[in-house]
């Protein structure tokens, strides 16, 4: 091994130790049983199936009562960890920018009728048609991104949704907060090039981008392929005739393209999975809004949102399926054609969260302990999040364990489970500064008794009516009331 990869390693162990020293200092009670929780979630053999299965390994030397105490119990500064995790290095794109995607995840609950604050998740079944709204907990997270094909991402915030939310609002929010915390850790600095945020269907890509304002980050979203855009507002001509000039132009419609007109930029591009890529760009259209749904408390006149429409048409599908063209919108105007290359690869680059949440729920188990908190769901998730961190940190100190069906990969580009799979090896290399448990005492055990006969309250699924009220069921849907007659 040369003096510099001597050097890099040793840099990266330092970077490792100083997290899981800052990530202790920000467990404030059950501090000990909570990060030795997450030692043994990077140290176990194989995925996680159960919560308890954690208390078997050697690196949780508690029993399983402190690890539910720790869940339920413990205290956890997420603000603080959350400024943590944004100090550590993150990636960035090949021309040195940041890219941030956005997506939701569930934590779905369906059974779990004592549990709180629980809403309706979309959920997408194997055949068609089979998308289900299903309750459980919605986790919005950020997630930095990192150029080329990897599974890699830096999960920088996670907010879980409240039942009735508006999800724009929210994203904005949480958006906003990252970018904040990237600039007061020095990630980005006065000069570099904005930051882009990238957003799939489900999301008002230009009403976020306006909510953005003032912030030096471009949103790039996808559309739907029956959306109609306006023109810019065309020049004001004398009309002899009078009347109100008109304030949008012409309609560019997605499935017409007689209506397309000229492009901005095009460009041609050979891939390997995708065969030739072509994506047209044109400049400076916006979405005609009314007065109704997000805009109906708009103070003053509806703003005019410009920016960049790109249609991205490929040859041919590696799975075989269905080969329709992929609508993007940018917020940026006046693109170039390293501009429209940018925001398409950009584009595919966020298709690497859902490595991320597979990982986080096949491998390290986030959705598999049965928890009645909502509050302990959200340490839960952070812990996995930390453990999440520390497996990206030590992604250049980790030695390929492969098995013998498994290929040989070089050391820097493992995989996160695989990396996970040699993290015990790392874990005496670190620093573990949680106590020695204190020896165990006997306990006079379970008094005997009757039954619990108070049983836990049952909460209904988060509903909220259009005027944003709670959603309330009528009494005579009530248990124990008289159906009321109807004739």
């Amino acid at each position: 091994m040369s003096v510099l990869e001597q050097d890099a390693q040793q840099e990266a162990l330092a970077a490792l130790s100083r997290f899981r020293g800052a990530f202790y200092d920000c467990l404030n009670g059950r501090e000990d049983a909570l990060f030795e929780l997450t030692d043994a979630l990077l140290c176990t053999d194989g995925p996680v199936k159960t919560l308890v299965d954690l208390a078997l390994a050697s690196e949780h030397r508690r029993g399983h009562g402190a690890l539910y105490g720790g869940l339920n119990k413990g205290r956890l500064d997420i603000d603080r960890l959350r400024r943590t995790i944004t100090g550590m290095p993150l990636p960035k794109a090949a021309d040195g920018r940041l890219v941030l995607a956005v997506d939701v995840s569930p934590w779905l609950r369906p059974d779990a009728a004592t549990c709180p604050d629980r809403s309706f998740c979309h959920t997408y079944g194997r055949g068609d048609a089979k998308h289900q709204m299903i309750p459980g907990w919605p986790y919005s997270i950020v997630a930095a991104l990192e150029t080329g094909r990897t599974s890699w991402t830096a999960i920088l915030d996670a907010v879980r949704l409240e039942p009735g939310t508006d999800l724009a609002a929210v994203t904005t929010g949480q958006v906003r907060e990252v970018v904040e915390r990237l600039i007061a850790a020095g990630q980005w600095h006065q000069g570099d090039l904005q930051i882009l945020v990238v957003l799939d269907s489900g999301y008002d890509a230009p009403r976020i981008a306006h909510l953005l304002g003032g912030l030096p980050v471009q949103v790039l979203g996808r559309l739907r392929s029956d959306r109609v855009r306006r023109r810019s507002t065309p020049p004001r001509v004398y009309d002899p005739k009078g009347g109100r000039p008109p304030k949008h132009g012409g309609e560019f419609i997605f499935g017409d393209p007689n209506t397309w007109g000229t492009e901005q930029a095009v460009t041609v591009t050979d891939t390997r999975l995708y065969g030739k890529a072509t994506a047209q760009a044109w400049d400076r259209l916006h979405l005609r809004l009314t007065r109704r749904a997000a805009w109906l408390d708009h103070d003053g006149p509806l703003p005019i949102i410009e920016g960049t429409v790109i249609r991205l048409a490929v040859e041919h599908l590696p799975s075989g399926g269905v080969n329709k063209p992929v609508w993007l919108w940018w917020s940026g105007t006046n693109a170039t054609a390293e501009d429209v290359n940018r925001c398409w690869h950009s584009f595919l680059r966020r298709f690497d969260v859902e490595h991320t949440f597979r990982m986080l729920k096949q491998t390290l188990g986030w959705t598999k302990p049965r928890l009645r908190s909502s509050a302990a769901a959200d340490r839960w998730t952070w812990l996995v999040i930390a453990a999440h961190t520390q497996l990206r940190l030590a992604r250049p100190l980790a030695v390929d364990l492969r098995r013998p069906w498994e290929k040989k990969t070089e050391p820097n580009k493992l995989a996160p489970a695989r990396v996970r799979r040699g993290f015990r090896n790392l874990h005496t290399k670190v620093l573990a500064p949680a106590r020695a448990p204190q020896p165990p005492r006997p306990g006079p055990g379970r008094p005997p008794g009757p039954k619990n006969r108070r049983p836990a309250t049952r909460h209904d699924v988060g509903r909220v009516l259009a005027t944003g009220e709670a959603y309330a069921r009528p009494a005579h849907h009530k248990k124990g009331t008289k159906p009321r007659r109807t004739r």
